[in-house]
């Protein structure tokens, strides 16, 4: 089997980044743009000079260089010029650094390599007992959720999605599950989806969890959910690496952002665009800043 080509970065992608970039090789742009972004309204000219620390004749110059690139807008009020952030910018060049760093291009549908003698089959009222044994194992690791107590059924199945609650069984028994739920129930995130996965102890590495996820990402997409997003512990390193084989990539650390066990944790916080497959999605592109 050929091996996949890396995704290239489109030419004129790359000369409008170049552009840019070569427009903020200069310390003191830097410094002026960051003064305008951070300052929340209309700064003049001399107080931008006066904040840099620098004459109001090089800040002019150096002004007119961001203007002419599109990340400040000048606009003259009497004998006075005001200067703002350009919006587009503030999307424009984070989405710039992902895009040459390669944190954009598609990721892989999912694990191709799922082992033969595991199955995944739809979650039943008969395998709850064996989900609640495997959600207890998984929170006595320390690393699989912030919950401390198992809850009860009621509880388990109160926030997730029908038709996306999958278990694993290898050899007869319930060795994993797999369930999402909606994020919020305003209309407009109805295809954002949370996601879970947790593999019952004496079976992880065997490859249950590449099982589970293959499945639910592949259902996820055919039911037209276009994103899903997880958290999980940095400590949890397999369950990264799980995650970002089936086209997840980490937008963040989320840092002390809850307490376990009496100490501040940290997330990682990852996101999965339907449109790992090749399918149509809702999308950011470069705008022109």
């Amino acid at each position: 089997m050929t091996a996949p080509q890396p995704a290239q970065l489109p030419g004129d992608d790359a000369a409008t980044y170049a552009h840019w970039f070569a427009c903020l090789a200069e310390p003191v742009r830097i410094r002026l743009l960051h003064a305008v972004a951070t300052a929340g309204h209309p700064l003049s000219v001399g107080r931008l000079a006066e904040l840099v620390g620098i004459s109001q004749a090089t800040c002019s110059h150096h002004l007119r260089k961001l203007a002419e690139t599109g990340f400040v807008v000048l606009r003259k009020e009497g004998t006075t010029t005001q200067v703002t952030v350009n919006p587009n910018c503030c999307t424009g060049l984070p989405h710039a650094a992902d895009a040459v760093m390669g944190l954009l291009a598609p990721g892989p549908c999912c694990p191709d390599d799922v082992p033969e003698d595991v199955a995944v089959r739809v979650m039943t009222d008969a395998d709850r007992d064996d989900v609640l044994r495997i959600y207890a194992e998984g929170i006595a690791t320390g690393h699989a959720t912030f919950e401390t107590e198992v809850p009860d059924r009621a509880d388990l199945d109160a926030d997730r999605l029908p038709g996306h609650r999958w278990v694993a069984e290898l050899d007869g028994r319930v060795v994993g599950w797999a369930a999402a739920r909606r994020v919020s129930a305003r209309p407009v995130y109805r295809g954002v989806a949370e996601t879970a996965i947790y593999v019952a102890d004496g079976h992880r590495g065997r490859g249950v969890g590449r099982a589970l996820i293959r499945h639910q990402v592949c259902a996820a997409d055919d039911a037209g959910l276009w994103t899903l997003q997880t958290s999980i512990f940095p400590e949890n390193r397999a369950a990264l690496a799980l995650h970002h084989s089936a086209g997840y990539r980490t937008l963040g650390v989320r840092e002390r952002i809850g307490q376990h066990h009496g100490r501040w944790r940290d997330v990682v916080f990852l996101e999965r665009r339907a449109d790992a497959r090749g399918r149509s999605a809702p999308s950011t592109r470069a705008g022109s800043s």
